[in-house]
């Protein structure tokens, strides 16, 4: 007689919501999530942004009532990209103590304390006439170097303005370490650096440019971001940004580039970002407004996917919605 043994039913745990919650492996915090936010000098109200429905670029008064509003659902942090009214070949108002960025953030901080962490975009691509993340040569190459100390100079002014974390996303060699120096020397050397470390060419940035109106003028930026073939050309990148002084490193986009986020979880011992960019997030919406996809089921699917392949921190368009929805 042939012995019985018992047969495995892994359905047994997945039958009710309550179940498939108690053994969930993975698991999004607000805490998780930091939001994006424009904030542009000259406006009177709001201006909605046509590539990302229900994003904003923001008043100084409407962005403090809409971070109030993001602190209160317990976001983990905000990061700040500011519009200036006038723009130049080096970006002026980018470390201009008044600049729209160093007001905000300087508003934020009285605001909000420490009930979430105010984080800046540290780049010249929305404050440049040009376009593009750095100071030009006269043959219109970027000019690394140059470029170092105009983000030297932005970092001090942003830490000067109170924010806790600075974000080079320029791509440029050596940003973290000269930021990192120019820092210390200022007398901040408790400020952080999110380093934009694996930050890829990806056509995925297109809504972004018109949130941001950073729209190169010419070219692009493949010279200095990197190519979605390479993962290898990643790592070093992060290797790069921690042995100069990166406290969290982040990969852009998020998620087409989830065997990334977990090949450098995998390799490092600092917390890992990666930013679900404004092209992951109008695709979502564009299908949902047309009735292909559940928004709210694919919103909660496509950050888990992220936190699952490894992301601490999640950059994302829905994180007070989705902050929300996960605390009831």
């Amino acid at each position: 007689m042939t012995a019985r043994f018992p047969v495995a039913r892994p359905r047994r745990l997945r039958r009710t919501p309550a179940l498939r919650r108690l053994v969930a492996e993975t698991r999004l915090a607000p805490a998780d999530l930091i939001l994006p936010m424009f904030v542009k000098e000259g406006v009177a109200e709001p201006q909605p942004i046509a590539s990302m429905p229900g994003v904003y670029q923001h008043t100084r008064e409407s962005l403090r009532k809409a971070a109030h509003d993001a602190a209160e659902a317990g976001v983990g942090g905000i990061i700040l990209f500011g519009i200036p009214a006038a723009k130049d070949g080096v970006g002026s108002a980018a470390d201009d103590p008044a600049g729209i960025v160093q007001a905000a953030v300087r508003d934020l901080v009285s605001d909000l304390g420490d009930s979430t962490v105010i984080m800046t975009d540290l780049c010249l691509d929305e404050f440049t006439d040009h376009g593009h993340c750095g100071i030009l040569t006269p043959s219109g190459e970027i000019d690394n170097d140059a470029t170092l100390e105009r983000y030297a100079s932005i970092a001090v002014a942003q830490a000067e303005a109170g924010v806790a974390v600075v974000a080079p996303s320029g791509m440029m060699d050596g940003q973290v370490g000269a930021i990192r120096t120019a820092l210390d020397e200022a007398g901040h050397p408790d400020v952080a650096i999110m380093a934009y470390s694996a930050k890829y060419a990806s056509a995925f940035y297109g809504p972004f440019r018109d949130a941001a109106e950073c729209a190169p003028r010419f070219g692009d930026r493949s010279s200095h971001q990197q190519d979605p073939a390479n993962a290898d050309e990643a790592l070093r990148e992060v290797l790069l940004d921690l042995d100069e002084g990166a406290d969290v490193v982040m990969v852009k986009p998020a998620g087409p580039y989830l065997d990334v986020v977990r090949r450098v979880r995998d390799t490092v011992q600092v917390p890992v970002a990666a930013y679900q960019v404004s092209g992951e997030y109008s695709m979502i919406e564009a299908a949902a407004a047309n009735g292909w996809l559940d928004r709210e089921r694919t919103v909660m699917e496509s950050l888990t996917a992220i936190r699952r392949a490894g992301a601490d921190i999640i950059l994302t368009y829905y994180a007070a919605e989705v902050a929300r929805v996960l605390r009831g």
